[in-house]
């Protein structure tokens, strides 16, 4: 018999930012747990995840009632280990038969040979599994696997039992169709009792059957769905948004965590006073957002409004009351953001930074003070380099980090760099200069703006060459998934700003300005070790940006000095792969590769002796040729960096190249030709390999 299966955990509040994660991890976990045990089928006519402020639920359909017998072929130990000389079993037998649940005489047994032993075999139908022992080995297996930070201890009703989960557990729903399947957890057992909304249906609700959960909860003012509870909530914020004329701030992570605080959402609008507005407006955004979970509203010239719209769980019949409420309630936050901002800017941002000698930036690094002052020495070596105002980076770089002090700051450390911002104007710095305290922090996260300035993008070079080299230099490297002071994000963003901004930075003088502030200190290790961590990210950023791995590695492999000129690069290699000449030329490099490697294996590059004299062979003498008419216009090309140029006149070398080696033969005795030979196809592929490594292009 199949039906629809629910199972529901009733518990105390969820963790709100986490519960959408752990609705469909219970889910995942018991769908694949009764896949795998085959009491439900690969193609499920429908799978719901369940997961609201106080519960966690799935409903599968259909399932089965118990799985179907499985016929199977069981080895078990070779006939010399499993009979004695009478044919008997051996004790070795009769314990591996024990240790497989199979009851058999030896006469039961089959033999099969693999042609070395004869090894016994049993052939039998496992029998199906019950509903209730597969749903018990997947509720167990899912809620050990949830994805659980930091469970809770909470003792049962007995007073003795004490169990672990994310929160206490009081209602177990396990439902196929309309039975009950007998299971446990957490010490409760299944029935078909749950709850309603707590305010609106407090009354215990016993569910009719699996298929019906989600409606009678609906009636109970509850959506169960997380997706639908969003969606209803999403809707009625956009019914007021429209009635407006505004746009609502609305970051994903606080829609995800406000549909994990309401099981029943409605939206009101309130407000708050207009004076509130003279405070810099991501401070009252984030107070809104984090302290009361509130959607701030903007008008049509993105201005601030003095408006915004809360996400209730109760809906009565006059909600005077939850507006008020929520007005005051934002009004005494607001006036908390308004204090440190009218406090913080008593104090000008020069004034704060020998405060930052006494916060530590890294124990074997120093402190903020001692930072910043690195990171000014490299901002100023880059400016110098690009050109910049010195006196306008100076400044930017050494305020940059002066806003920590600040109480705003203190309150919201999401606003660093912003209100550094918004105190230098205040204090009467140039725009470019505070513009540029902002924009250091850029690009914060994947897809974040880069710095709009040059001003910008040398403090915030700075500021990521700091903490790199600072943090290789004594040993703090990412490993695995875990990178504490976020040095991919760091090296990304040097990437994407010498990428994106076209900075004509070569990458071995950035690394040598980045550890420059840091004296002998390092040796040359860290320096080595961060090159190859840069150059390994950058491959990973361009195949995500759609190139494929052999075009990344082409260029990557030879290290290019100028990051900016990498997309040019790429999009040469790939034109050139269109070349009908292409394969035969990569092959051609590859084969080159592998003659001057075998000719000179420690790689010394002792292929310097040519001399177009001792050239007699006629295919040998056209690649000359070829070679001395094709270089000159490539290196031309190549200066003027016209990449996908450069690469096409390689064209006309095809044919003298394939020539040459089907006439020539290389490694010949003469010791003076051979070498004659190997120079000349060591310039061929240094010309060839300019821009990328080419024989990384040619077929396996």
């Amino acid at each position: 018999m199949s039906a629809a299966l629910l199972v529901e955990l009733h518990t105390e509040e969820l963790p709100p930012r986490s519960l959408k994660a752990l609705s469909e991890a219970f889910a995942r976990e018991i769908t694949d747990s009764l896949i795998r045990s085959q009491l439900a089928p690969q193609d499920l006519r429908a799978r719901h995840v369940f997961g609201s402020p106080r519960r966690l639920g799935v409903l599968l359909d259909p399932v089965r009632h118990e799985s179907p017998a499985v016929p199977f072929r069981q080895k078990l130990v070779p006939v010399a280990v499993g009979l004695d000389a009478q044919g008997r079993a051996t004790a070795a037998l009769t314990k591996k038969l024990k240790s497989l649940g199979i009851t058999a005489e030896p006469a039961q047994l089959e033999r099969e040979s693999d042609g070395k032993q004869e090894t016994l075999v049993y052939s039998g139908v496992r029998p199906g599994v019950a509903l209730a022992q597969g749903l018990q080995s997947a509720l167990d297996r899912a809620l050990t696997s949830l994805p659980v930070a930091k469970p809770m201890s909470y003792q049962l009703a007995d007073g003795v039992t004490t169990v672990q989960f994310v929160r206490p557990a009081h209602r177990l729903v396990a439902l196929h169709g309309e039975q009950v399947v007998p299971v446990t957890a957490l010490g409760l057992s299944s029935g078909r009792q749950t709850f309603g909304h707590r305010f609106h249906a407090p009354e215990p609700l016993a569910i009719r059957s699996a298929q019906s959960y989600a409606r009678e909860l609906e009636q109970a003012h509850v959506i169960a769905s997380f997706d639908a509870r969003r969606d209803r909530m999403l809707a009625m914020i956009e019914a007021h948004v429209a009635r407006l004329g505004a746009e609502a701030v609305m970051p994903p992570a606080l829609i995800d965590e406000v549909t994990g605080l309401v099981e029943w959402p409605v939206v009101y609008e309130s407000g708050f006073d207009e004076s509130f507005l003279e405070v810099p407006q991501e401070c009252l955004i984030l107070t809104m957002q984090q302290n009361q979970k509130y959607f701030a509203l903007r008008d049509g010239d993105g201005r601030l409004m003095n408006r915004f719209l809360l996400v209730s769980n109760v809906q009565p019949d006059d909600p005077t009351l939850i507006i008020e409420g929520n007005a005051r309630v934002v009004r005494a936050r607001l006036a908390d953001a308004r204090f440190f901002y009218e406090q913080d800017r008593k104090h000008p941002l020069d004034a704060r930074l020998p405060q930052l000698a006494q916060v530590v930036y890294h124990n074997r690094l120093g402190s903020q003070l001692e930072r910043i002052e690195r990171l000014t020495s490299i901002a100023v070596a880059l400016a110098r380099e690009l050109g910049a105002d010195l006196a306008h980076v100076e400044r930017a770089a050494r305020l940059a980090k002066a806003d920590l002090r600040t109480e705003m700051v203190a309150e919201f450390p999401e606003l660093q760099g912003t209100m550094g911002m918004y105190y230098a104007r205040h204090g009467g710095e140039s725009d470019d200069v505070a513009v540029a305290i902002e924009e250091h922090y850029r690009p914060r996260f994947a897809g974040d703006r880069l710095p709009s300035s040059v001003v910008g993008a040398c403090v915030a070079l700075g500021d990521k060459l700091e903490a790199l080299a600072g943090l290789f230099g004594i040993g703090e490297r990412p490993t695995g998934d875990k990178d504490p002071y976020a040095l991919r994000r760091h090296a990304l963003g040097v990437l994407r700003m010498l990428m994106e901004a076209e900075l004509p930075l070569p990458l071995p003088r950035l690394i040598q300005v980045a550890f420059e502030p840091f004296g002998e200190r390092f040796g040359p290790e860290p320096r080595q070790e961060l090159e190859v961590f840069l150059f390994d990210r950058l491959r990973g950023l361009l195949q995500e940006r759609g190139y494929s791995t052999l075009e990344v590695e082409a260029v990557v492999s030879l290290a290019p000095a100028r990051i900016d000129r990498v997309p040019a690069m790429l999009a040469a290699v790939r034109a050139f792969s269109q070349m009908p000449e292409s394969a035969s030329l990569a092959a051609a490099n590859k084969r080159i590769g592998n003659i001057l490697k075998k000719a000179d294996p420690a790689g010394n590059g002792a292929f310097d002796s040519f001399d177009p004299a001792l050239l007699y062979e006629p295919a040998e003498r056209e690649l000359w040729t070829a070679f001395e008419r094709v270089a000159p216009q490539a290196e031309r090309m190549l200066a003027n960096a016209d990449y996908s140029a450069m690469l096409r006149s390689l064209a006309p070398l095809k044919e003298p190249v394939d020539r040459f080696f089907d006439d020539v033969m290389v490694m010949v005795e003469d010791a003076k030709l051979r070498a004659n030979r190997l120079a000349l196809l060591a310039q061929l592929r240094a010309l060839m390999n300019r821009i990328a490594d080419l024989s990384v292009l040619a077929a396996a």
